[in-house]
């Protein structure tokens, strides 16, 4: 299955420039809220329309401004699971995922709904109403309506989000065994960075109703190339900087020079909270222990150095607790490896 989207539709405060392609993986649209990442699916769906530009599936054209093509949601035969599930509340579980197998008719469809219903582990909510289940088995619901319609691409509008922490974890795992035995393209949008990680192929850095950046997974955690993108994926540590010389910059924010090969087009560098080193090396720098914020299963340690402008902003230095307690000073030695430092657009 192969996905083009190339669309812009103009919202508040904003024009949706949507442009990428994604194949038999899952894509995630990574981006803050109101980026138009859900906008995005609503537009392929065919919930929404765009005021221009083109979509394709598998060969397949869905919308066409310039041919004057919109298929109805029904013809696109695309499962889009809402933020909320979207069920009907008067409606049982097992008439919800009824809803999703109108294609079929008689034996063949409730076969199907009975199928649909062992899979996702709820034949005997069957007869409960919405209000009465739980979140999890909303979403269980909710997916197995969509996964009985047959569709020919899922679309996960931040499947997540209306979960506590601990059964988030547990319905991700259920969602990865959905999305193998899919075998098909599947778009999830989110800003959980975390969330990413785990559910991902591929990554989509949206910013501003665009895509900033996009690739696997790793690469593009590892470079995320924007500082938006730096942000989305998890890195604290930021700073403007002013180019001293190809290989030399001062970053503004901490106040320090550093020693890094520039590439053309960087005005900022990152280096995430894990990525500083303690004692010497490469930019190495004397600092004070400005903080220590005590977290559930690690310490940050922020660190001003000494060097340092008064009203630099300190680097946050994650690390385990034991390693702290080895550590532990009013002034240490770290450096920050080149090949720890983000260099990053915008």
């Amino acid at each position: 299955m192969a996905l083009t989207v190339n669309i812009e539709k103009k919202l508040n405060g904003f024009t949706l420039n949507m442009d990428f392609q994604a194949g038999d993986e899952t894509l995630a649209l990574l981006g803050a809220s109101g980026c138009g990442k859900s906008m995005t699916l609503r537009c392929i769906a065919g919930v929404d329309k765009p005021d221009g530009g083109r979509i394709t599936l598998d060969g397949e054209t869905l919308f066409d401004s310039e041919k004057r093509i919109c298929l109805s949601p029904q013809k696109r035969h695309v499962g889009l699971m809402f933020q909320h599930y979207a069920l009907f509340p008067q409606m049982t579980v097992r008439q919800n995922v009824r809803c999703g197998a109108r294609h079929l008719r008689g034996s063949a469809r409730e076969q199907a709904v009975e199928e649909a219903l062992r899979a996702m582990g709820i034949s005997e909510l069957g007869d409960r109403l919405p209000s009465q289940l739980s979140g999890g088995q909303q979403q269980r619901t909710a997916l197995a309506r969509m996964l009985v319609s047959e569709p020919r691409i899922l679309l996960l509008d931040e499947p997540f989000s209306a979960l506590d922490s601990h059964l988030r974890f547990r319905m991700e795992e259920e969602m990865r065994r959905v999305i193998r035995r899919f075998g098909k393209t599947v778009l999830l949008v989110s800003h959980d960075r975390d969330e990413v990680y785990r559910m991902a192929d591929s990554v989509a850095i949206v910013n501003g109703g665009r895509v900033e950046r996009i690739g696997p997974r790793d690469a593009v955690f590892s470079d995320p190339g924007t500082r938006a993108g730096c942000v989305l994926t998890g890195c604290k540590n930021i700073s403007s900087i002013q180019r001293l010389d190809d290989q030399h910059a001062l970053a503004l924010d901490w106040g320090i020079s550093l020693a890094v090969p520039l590439k053309d087009g960087t005005d900022a560098l990152g280096i995430r909270m894990h990525a500083i080193r303690p004692g010497a090396g490469e930019n190495a720098f004397r600092c004070r222990v400005a903080e220590v914020v005590e977290n559930p299963f690690s310490i940050t340690v922020m660190l001003r150095p000494l060097d340092a402008k008064e009203g630099a902003e300190p680097l946050g230095w994650e690390m385990e607790k034991d390693v702290w307690k080895q550590l532990r000073a009013e002034e240490l030695t770290i450096h920050l490896p080149v090949s720890g430092i983000l260099q990053l657009k915008g």
